[in-house]
């Protein structure tokens, strides 16, 4: 075979390798498991969902020592930790739908439905207030309300830090950069938000009937 013949296919393999090797056409990002923060979010579920099983477990180990329950004497009022968990529940449809939105990649869905889940956050972190001063007890009463407090507090803390991320996430689809991992972004937050919302019913359940039964 000539040199020329053998550059000609050198060439051309070399062209082949470039050719299969070209990432261009490629995905920036992706939903779901393909996703490295669904990934990290899954990772921070596992481990949020652990610190809530052994605070409820603690809440029950105290009440197994406990020769009245609660020490306090007055379990939770009733009201406000229904109305939050009604809200709750709500905040699920337009989480759903802003979480569709995002993965249609679709602009001004996203930044309505977004918008009235801040709207419901904010309604649910008032209402937050109103159901500390009604737990009927105080952190530094006796353990009984140490872990109420404990509980209470840890999901608050949650609802405040994922409504603080929503924001953020609101303002960047109003104001940009428009890249787009920040569909993803809104994805995965809606994600969390169910975690959020589904944490919420055993430690209801726990707050308000475990002082109760």
């Amino acid at each position: 075979m000539s040199a020329t013949s053998e550059n000609r296919k050198s060439g051309k393999e070399a062209v082949q390798r470039g050719a299969a090797l070209d990432v261009t056409g490629l995905p920036t990002f992706a939903f779901g498991t393909r996703s490295p923060m669904w990934w990290g979010t899954m990772g921070l579920v596992a481990v949020e969902s652990t610190v809530f099983a052994l605070t409820i477990m603690a809440y029950f180990y105290l009440r197994s020592h406990a020769a009245s329950w609660p020490l306090s004497g007055f379990p939770p009022d009733l009201l406000w930790g229904t109305v939050n968990t009604a809200i709750l529940l709500l905040s699920m449809w337009p989480n759903q739908k802003a979480k569709q939105a995002a993965e249609r990649l679709d602009m001004a869905g996203v930044r309505l439905w977004m918008s009235v889940c801040m709207v419901v956050s904010i309604a649910f972190l008032a209402v937050r207030v109103l159901e500390f001063g009604a737990l009927n007890t105080s952190w530094d009463t006796d353990a009984y309300g140490s872990v109420v407090w404990m509980l209470l507090g840890l999901h608050t803390t949650h609802l405040i830090t994922d409504a603080y991320d929503s924001l953020v996430l609101t303002v960047l689809m109003f104001t940009g950069p428009h890249e787009g991992k920040r569909f993803v972004d809104v994805s995965e937050n809606a994600g969390y938000w169910y975690f959020v919302v589904l944490s919420w019913l055993p430690i209801y359940a726990v707050i308000y009937w475990g002082a109760r039964f």
